[in-house]
């Protein structure tokens, strides 16, 4: 069976391996980005984009030159090229499986997408899935956003009789390890204002997103023969662990959802002498953030009086909520629901419980709120994505392009 051209760009995208990694001085992270970003400016230029450029810093920009003399605002559409670091990204092998039966579905020894797991799967009973083999993540999140904007852009270019304003695309790196808008030149881009194709399911709306900040503890120890520790001994490791426990277990990634925001613990590592621990923290309001520093900051105190200057607490701020910045263009929320109704597909809002490069981008001028990329269990090897919810988001955005240039 052939594939339609939104999915074999998507199949093509996805066994490029593009793995972002934190903490890292240069930007992209990873010169695996780098394959990918000149690619899509090779693509981009053949179908008939111009202005197609590759910054230093692996942003690939083009455009779609206007096809009428009316004022119309620029539209701009974003997605990211670098796959999560929480599983590995390469080599991605990708296989469909045709008109899912709603069972469990096996990828390799010992890993599946079972229902009773991933409730979501019921949604796609009778829908052609894209799925791993179960030793990598897939990378829908977000090469099929990519892929869906660049298939609209053949499309718009194609058909000379329709009647828009200029379209920008970018495509961005690093987005994964929080720094995809760092270096985002927002005036060479020239948009008025941008989706970001980067959520979950079809129908997905969201301009609400976490506030979010990054914590490193530093716990310095005492190493001393254990016979003789009496008194003496500080245990990095153990004053860590009493650190975790000081904050709300009931607020952690796994005990929340909606609204409430979190703790995370991502990683631990040391020995008596010497500990670090790294945190997410997550809330949508920024009195609440707020109170999670204080409360870090507290606990460090305590740990400190009862054992000794032992325990340092850095705090990072990572991006803020840009429902502030969205709300006064309200009318991008109401072009993308009708664009959905339009072609079928029921819009629904949700906040967005993580970050998208859109929420730094509407803080720099660029109101850019998200869109469903239609990727799910994203950052994990069980990643799927819909064929079918691929090919309708790419109906969707060429809606939007209609719409916005009424």
């Amino acid at each position: 069976m052939s594939e339609s051209k939104v999915i074999e760009r998507f199949l093509r995208y996805v066994q490029v391996g593009t793995t972002s990694k934190h903490d890292e001085e240069v930007m992209p992270s990873t010169r695996c980005q780098w394959v990918l970003a000149r690619k899509l400016a090779a693509e981009m230029a053949e179908m008939g984009l111009v202005n197609v450029r590759v910054s230093q810093n692996c942003y690939v920009f083009g455009e779609i030159p206007a096809t009428t003399d009316k004022d119309l605002p620029v539209l701009g559409f974003v997605a990211h090229m670098d796959t999560a670091p929480d599983a590995p990204g390469e080599p991605v092998k990708p296989r469909i499986v045709r008109s899912y039966d709603g069972e469990k579905i096996d990828l390799c020894e010992g890993v599946s997408i079972d229902p009773a797991v991933t409730p979501s799967l019921k949604h796609y009973v009778g829908q052609d899935l894209i799925v791993t083999d179960g030793h990598t993540l897939l990378g829908a999140d977000d090469k099929a956003g990519i892929a869906e904007i660049l298939t609209m852009a053949e499309r718009v270019l194609a058909d000379t009789s329709r009647e828009h304003g200029k379209i920008v695309i970018g495509f961005t790196p690093d987005e994964e390890v929080g720094r995809g808008p760092d270096l985002f030149d927002v005036k060479d881009f020239g948009a008025d204002f941008a989706y970001t194709v980067d959520g979950g399911p079809l129908g997905e709306i969201e301009y609400e997103n976490f506030n979010a900040a990054s914590a490193t503890v530093n716990v310095q120890g005492f190493l001393i023969h254990p016979g003789t520790a009496k008194g003496t001994m500080k245990n990095a490791l153990t004053i860590g662990m009493e650190f975790d426990r000081m904050l709300p277990m009931s607020e952690r990634p796994e005990t929340s959802e909606g609204y409430e925001g979190y703790y995370y613990l991502t990683a631990m590592e040391g020995s008596t002498d010497h500990a670090v621990m790294h945190y997410i923290l997550r809330d949508f309001e920024q009195e609440g953030m707020d109170g999670r520093k204080a409360l870090m900051k507290s606990a460090a105190e305590f740990l400190n009086r009862r054992y000794g200057d032992c325990v340092e607490v850095v705090i990072r701020d990572s991006y803020r909520n840009m429902k502030e910045m969205i709300l006064p263009h309200f009318n991008l929320i109401e072009a993308a629901q009708e664009a959905y109704r339009a072609c079928g597909v029921t819009p629904f809002i949700n906040p967005c419980r993580g970050g998208t490069d859109g929420a730094t981008l509407s803080f720099m001028g660029l109101p850019c709120p998200n869109l469903s990329a239609c990727g799910e269990n994203m950052h994990s090897v069980t990643e799927y994505v819909s064929v079918q919810a691929m090919e309708k988001m790419t109906d969707v955005l060429c809606e939007i392009v209609d719409r916005l240039a009424r």
